[in-house]
């Protein structure tokens, strides 16, 4: 999720708390010991089942991780977290990123990761890069905008010609940049990766067909077809790190400032969707929502409550990642008109896990308000959990 790119637009909060329990603390369900079982995937050995989500930051100067960035990370390996995502680090290409101070995953920024990994590594975390493209969409600052601009058709979110389509060779070179930074990403020593595939960037321009219009081998009438740069970009980091590195790839249904927008409107047609990527090697999917409560299909089965992680779960056979507002009682799209959220109750995430909807849960807002989330709900401290405040996102901490 890019923090960045929604500042300032006008959303509506939705909110399934009264205002009468966001005035007293939450009652946790006791034991939450299933949430702190291990997890194993292929080299990945984890202590719970509590992913740090990734949020863009911003905030490494000229794309260089420093040392505010180590500390960071570190801070939330100290406290418990299974698993950290990093922010969005983009890969070797000239308009990968659209603010200056993303991090780069490519030449000096590399020294800066190792630094990053040495410290999680060093307080007994286990950690994951996030490689991005934010491909057409557009950062807050006009100031900022390198050229050539990499997009399936040219068109921005909203269809209009903002570029020309991207050339056979110019998707040879992402697929390949991508594949660099996921083979440096093994060489540093992460313990997985993950490739940002979700909410209107590069690779889920790809898949959504306001975007992706090419009549080529690269688009298509179905979601199924439209995987394949997808698909072909996961092969290659296949190839670059081996059969044992855990790949996981983030996808969701909506899109920056297009909440409503579907890839796939069926169970059938999410079918199509996930099996070019599980063919081309994917290990595990996080499946973004706004909110992880919410039904994906509810018309499906008489009236099925399994939400987007659930599906991907179902259909794929595959260990799926849940995320959305998660251990806070506001959904996350509201801190940008300025809403705070107060902790919220774990009962129905539990319920949905203990089910086996999903395999681990990434909290996002709360870790980043409080590194040490996941230890105070460990040891049962709910009273010293923190309401999250939008300055917030302002704050390495």
């Amino acid at each position: 999720m890019c923090l960045t790119s929604l500042a300032g637009i006008a959303v509506r909060s939705l909110n399934p708390f009264d205002s009468a329990q966001l005035q007293k603390r939450p009652e946790f369900p006791m034991p939450l010991s299933s949430l702190f079982t291990p997890f194993q995937l292929k080299s990945l050995h984890l202590p719970n089942r509590f992913v740090m989500a990734p949020m863009t930051r911003v905030m490494s100067p000229g794309g260089i991780p420093d040392q505010r960035v180590v500390d960071y990370y570190e801070r939330r390996a100290r406290h418990g977290v299974g698993l950290i995502v990093t922010e969005g680090t983009v890969v070797e290409r000239p308009a990968s990123k659209n603010e200056a101070n993303i991090p780069n995953f490519y030449g000096d920024a590399l020294a800066g990761w190792a630094k990053v990994v040495a410290a999680v590594h060093g307080e007994g975390g286990k950690i994951a890069p996030q490689i991005w493209h934010t491909g057409a969409v557009l950062g807050q600052n006009p100031n900022y905008r390198p050229q050539p601009m990499d997009m399936p058709s040219g068109l921005s979110l909203g269809g209009k010609a903002v570029g020309e389509p991207m050339a056979d060779a110019d998707i040879a070179d992402s697929i390949a940049a991508f594949a660099r930074a996921a083979g440096d990403a093994k060489r540093l020593g992460f313990d997985a990766l993950e490739l940002h595939g979700a909410h209107g960037y590069l690779i889920d321009e790809f898949f959504w067909s306001r975007t992706n219009q090419r009549t080529d081998t690269w688009g298509g009438e179905t979601i199924g077809e439209r995987a394949r740069f997808a698909a072909e970009l996961v092969k290659a980091v296949r190839a670059a790190v081996g059969p044992d590195f855990p790949v996981i790839l983030r996808l969701s249904q909506w899109k920056s400032g297009h909440y409503d927008a579907r890839n796939a409107a069926t169970p059938a047609e999410l079918s199509d969707w996930l099996k070019p990527m599980i063919d081309a090697g994917v290990d595990m999917f996080h499946c973004s929502q706004r909110r992880f409560w919410e039904a994906e299909f509810p018309e499906a089965d008489g009236g099925s409550d399994l939400n987007f992680a659930g599906w991907v779960r179902k259909l794929s056979g595959l260990p799926a990642i849940t995320v959305g507002s998660v251990g806070l009682s506001g959904e996350f799209i509201a801190a940008f008109r300025g809403e705070s959220s107060q902790p919220a109750s774990l009962d129905d995430l539990l319920r949905r896990f203990d089910r086996g909807d999903f395999d681990l849960v990434a909290v996002g807002r709360a870790l980043l308000t409080d590194p040490a989330w996941v230890e105070k709900v460990r040891e049962g401290r709910t009273a010293e959990l923190m309401a999250f405040q939008q300055a917030d996102m302002g704050r390495l901490y």
